[in-house]
């Protein structure tokens, strides 16, 4: 694609606008519109013309051996029209790899091939590091393995590590002494809950000197 001076000078002006902010006439404004609607234009256009040469090229390697020449041409047109190379395009220049023509353009059609593979798995790879983050380690876990002896690894409050003091690696743990039942209190009885009143006793005698008295 091609531009023409006065195609030029209106992309060199969008460009100081998009690096240099600032008010823009009408006449700027319509010019960036009408250059805009050109390279829509052009690239449709190219798009159009790719399409047809490769229709042409399907048809020019069905009839091969014998449009070898013309099939090595049209192909060597259409790459440099922005077409990568097919499978098929692959199997018939292998076809045709006496050709030094033929061989040129089967190592130029291999290393395009290499690099849209590459292209797809870095893509693939790029979206499966975006739907898997890398999880992050938790505060707690941090803490354990920054202190000393953490890095052999976290264990559990029921489970003991092995090698201390009384115990053989890999026996079996001693099973821990059941904790003593509490004390019951017994029941109190009818008679303790509500005891029996006793009856009314009579008054003691007075003393005899008062009754003397």
């Amino acid at each position: 694609m091609a531009f023409g001076a006065e195609e030029l000078r209106v992309l060199r002006r969008a460009l100081a606008l998009a690096l240099h902010p600032g008010p823009a006439s009408a006449q700027d404004v319509q010019e960036c519109h009408r250059l805009a609607e050109s390279l829509d234009e052009a690239m449709r256009e190219g798009a159009r013309l790719r399409a047809f040469l490769v229709a042409d090229l399907a048809r020019y390697r069905e009839a091969l051996p014998g449009t070898a020449a013309g099939y090595l041409t049209l192909l060597e047109e259409v790459l440099g029209a922005g077409h990568r190379p097919e499978p098929d395009d692959l199997a018939a220049l292998r076809a045709l790899r006496g050709n030094p023509v033929a061989a040129a353009l089967l190592a130029r059609c291999q290393r395009l091939a290499e690099q849209d593979v590459r292209a797809r798995l870095a893509r693939r790879t790029a979206a499966r590091t975006v739907a898997s983050p890398v999880p992050a380690v938790p505060a707690s876990r941090t803490r354990l393995l920054a202190l000393p002896g953490g890095l052999a690894g976290p264990f559990d409050a029921e489970e003991e590590p092995e090698g201390r003091p009384g115990e053989q690696p890999g026996g079996p743990r001693p099973e821990k002494p059941a904790a003593p039942e509490p004390a019951r209190r017994p029941i109190p009885t009818p008679g303790e809950v509500f005891p029996r009143r006793r009856p009314p006793q009579p008054p003691a005698d007075p003393p005899r000197h008062l009754a003397a008295g």
